[in-house]
């Protein structure tokens, strides 16, 4: 069985540890110069996961936007833009939405098992329908990937993603970018939610690199031996 991918962890958040706001307009917490690095970051991944969640509420296209980096993919005989993979135990997700309607290339979603029967039904025509086990365990997520053949895996969220991939030890690298904003609001959505995570006051993570962007600082982390310096 192959490895799992080389696991980039990637989110934006508020000094005050939050995603976004209680409101339905997506909040910014990123500028333009950050959100041509993530561009970067994209194009050198395989695959970009989110959860269905962010595909619901985000509407994300999650596709290279660099005309420049869109051909040099193609020069290396890859997609324009990395596999996108989504991961829903209730199958709430629309068949419309820019996740499965914008971009050539292909989709996966990880669905718990009662649900793979409607997920094909709706999904079938727009994306390649996994069952993931009656409840979706992102190691097993991360193999089967592995088996697909993707070497380089960008997680972007949510928050409960974000804490199943965390709690569960299988991140690599942590890129955090830090918005100089509060947000204030408990009814939105937190980076991570209560787990047990492998990091803590006994065992704490590694910084790598700290890096002021305009008016964002990025924050990478090397939380396993796998850590890429470049």
């Amino acid at each position: 069985m192959p490895d799992r991918p080389y696991i980039l962890l990637s989110c934006a958040l508020s000094i005050d540890g939050y995603l976004g706001s209680a409101a339905p307009r997506r909040l910014e917490l990123s500028n333009d110069a950050d959100f041509d690095r993530v561009d970067e970051v994209r194009a050198s991944s395989d695959a970009i996961l989110v959860g269905a969640t962010t595909v619901r509420l985000d509407n994300p296209r999650l596709l290279v936007r660099s005309q420049d980096r869109r051909e040099e993919r193609r020069a290396r005989g890859l997609p324009p833009s990395p596999m996108k993979v989504t991961v829903t135990e209730r199958m709430e997700l629309d068949a419309h939405a820019d996740f499965f309607t914008v971009g050539d290339i292909e989709k996966v979603v990880y669905c718990a098992s009662p649900r793979v029967a409607d997920a094909r039904s709706r999904l079938g025509s727009v994306a390649t329908v996994v069952d993931g086990g009656r409840r979706v365990r992102m190691r097993r997520l991360t193999e089967d990937l592995g088996e697909r053949g993707v070497q380089r895996l960008m997680v972007e969220g949510g928050g409960k993603v974000h804490t199943q991939f965390l709690t569960d030890d299988l991140v690599d690298e942590l890129q955090l970018v830090v918005a100089p904003f509060f947000v204030g609001d408990s009814r939105a959505t937190r980076f991570v939610s209560d787990g047990r995570f492998p990091w803590n006051p006994d065992r704490r993570a590694r910084l790598a690199e700290v890096r002021q962007i305009g008016d964002v600082v990025l924050l990478r982390y090397a939380l396993s031996a796998r850590f890429e310096t470049d």
